[in-house]
């Protein structure tokens, strides 16, 4: 079959693999989308650690099943399908508590570590266990579907966080997780929802999609003071940080009201400084959230009805033979562009 496949660092080639085959307890996919995750171009150029070549990456997928294994008596072929992109055991106490993406034995598709190597969805077929597997309704198109495994972080951030009536959140960083998370947010029944980026196109796509209050890091001065301004001077009851720097990560922290939370989405750097003294005298609760755990049943549904909208999110669908290209420009930092799908079976 043809495949995605990063042969060394920076260097992808659409060419032949063996095809996968189907175990007792997996399925056999046909993949009609696949999104170029942000985890994907940090893994290109081998800067994560996570993406040993070779390696077919790709893990926010759909397609079509078209074989199961013997052992699978809940799935059958034809039927349109996504799927988890955290592989669990299901056996161990993390996956009996529910809490799946925290497995022991935990495998991400599209990643090779040294201790694991998973191809992933940048291909015609890929077998997946039966047990991550949610089929689609029919009004789902492939290419919103695959966006479902991103919808699942902010929502799962979201789960994690507490809301009264009332409530105002700061979203700091309106990339693709961050208005995912903001849209989560404003369905959770935050009143106020204050978007913060350095790019204001960013920001006016987060004022479409629920934002109450828009706030650019590079010009508008004081986070801190703009949230309390909004706030009679308490700040907020929860922040999101969906970027993962020291800089914004501190942002979040400040922006928030005695006793307040902030969730820590994004980690685009693996250390931060952390301000003790504000934490403990404030009576913060930092709250670290990971990939997902259960909640794509539900983010399915939110798609389904327009309650997250994706749209605005998905910047361009290409066959998946032009995925070197969009890579190459995805790494040199395309502006504009946020989320990239790549079809397979087109």
């Amino acid at each position: 079959m043809k495949a995605l496949l990063l042969t060394e660092y920076k260097r992808m080639s659409y060419t032949d693999v063996p095809s996968p085959v189907c175990g007792p307890e997996e399925v056999l996919i046909q993949v009609k989308a696949c999104g170029i995750c942000g985890s994907d171009i940090h893994g290109y150029d081998g800067s994560t650690g996570r993406r040993i070549p070779p390696l077919v990456m790709g893990h926010e997928a759909a397609g079509v099943i078209t074989g199961v294994g013997a052992q699978v008596t809940t799935l059958k072929p034809g039927q349109r399908v996504t799927f988890d992109s955290t592989v669990f055991c299901g056996g161990c106490v993390h996956c009996r508590r529910g809490d799946v993406n925290l497995c022991d034995n935990r495998q991400v598709l599209g990643v090779s570590c040294g201790d694991y190597r998973r191809h992933g969805a940048f291909a015609e077929f890929v077998t997946v266990p039966a047990r991550i597997v949610h089929v689609l309704p029919d009004a789902l198109g492939f290419n919103e579907a695959a966006m479902i495994e991103a919808v699942s972080v902010g929502v799962h951030a979201v789960r994690l966080t507490p809301c009264a009536p009332g409530d105002t959140a700061v979203v700091v960083g309106t990339g693709m997780i961050g208005l995912l998370t903001l849209q989560a947010a404003r369905i959770a029944g935050f009143a106020q929802i204050i978007a913060v980026d350095t790019e204001e196109s960013r920001l006016a796509v987060a004022r479409e999609l629920g934002a109450t209050h828009l706030f650019n890091a590079k010009t508008g001065g004081d986070l801190a003071e703009f949230v309390k301004g909004l706030t009679k001077g308490q700040g907020a009851d929860a922040a999101f940080e969906c970027v993962g720097l020291n800089a914004t990560v501190l942002s979040a922290i400040h922006a928030v009201r005695k006793g307040g939370t902030v969730t820590l989405v994004g980690n685009l750097s693996p250390k931060t400084e952390l301000p003790l003294q504000v934490v403990v005298t404030r009576q913060l609760r930092l709250q670290g959230s990971c990939a997902s755990a259960g909640e794509i049943p539900r983010c399915i549904e939110l798609l389904a009805t327009k309650q997250i909208k994706v749209d605005k999110i998905i910047s361009a669908v290409a066959p998946l033979e032009q995925g070197a290209d969009w890579f190459a420009k995805l790494y040199a930092g395309a502006p504009g562009v946020m989320k990239v799908i790549l079809a397979p079976n087109s």
